[in-house]
């Protein structure tokens, strides 16, 4: 499957690993949940990047203690209308402070990807070779939100603020409206 990233089109460095297979030394791999829970501080030890398949039934807090060990979570879409895993991601991001990989895969739409990095995502698996593209640009297209959101991008309003804030003093007095880009009438 492609792997959008960054709005890129990029390799998956990382391996899936079966259960009951062996976990490579020093190559990025990824397990299944039940995998990480019974194995953890063994799986955590290893030499090289650490991932987890992580179901969208089951709660992240699970993963709390192994966060810290963990390269990427990688939550699952099983269809494209069960949304548990925005969820699941704006939790690991803002409740559990992972600042690791965050993949969304399984059922994804286009219209969906810009939702899934509001929500902290940032790389997903694309089910369709030809979706591929049309993800990466969607990356691009817009630049400013109304909304906070789990990755960190600053509100329009906020923006507004800091830029208010950061001009000279003398356009703060009568002139600030304009300053931080709202327009006013006093008519």
């Amino acid at each position: 499957m492609p792997l959008v990233k960054a709005g890129r089109i990029v390799k998956d460095r990382y391996v899936r690993v079966a259960d009951g297979a062996a976990a490579p030394d020093g190559v990025p791999v990824i397990v299944a949940a039940n995998r990480l829970l019974a194995e953890a501080p063994a799986l955590t030890q290893r030499d090289g990047p650490i991932g987890v398949l992580w179901p969208n039934d089951r709660k992240v807090a699970e993963l709390a203690p192994w966060l810290d060990h963990l390269s990427l979570v990688a939550l699952v879409f099983p269809k494209f209308r069960d949304g548990r895993a925005y969820s699941q991601a704006r939790l690991l991001r803002e409740r559990y402070g992972f600042r690791g990989e965050l993949r969304a895969t399984g059922d994804i739409l286009r219209d969906q990807f810009l939702f899934l990095i509001r929500a902290g995502f940032d790389s997903l698996e694309v089910r369709k070779a030809a979706d591929a593209t049309a993800f990466a640009e969607a990356v691009g297209r817009y630049s400013v939100f109304y909304q906070q959101s789990a990755n960190g991008w600053t509100p329009a309003a906020r923006q507004r603020l800091l830029r208010a804030a950061a001009a000279p003093a003398s356009l703060n007095h009568s002139g600030a409206g304009e300053a931080s880009g709202l327009s006013f009438s006093t008519t």
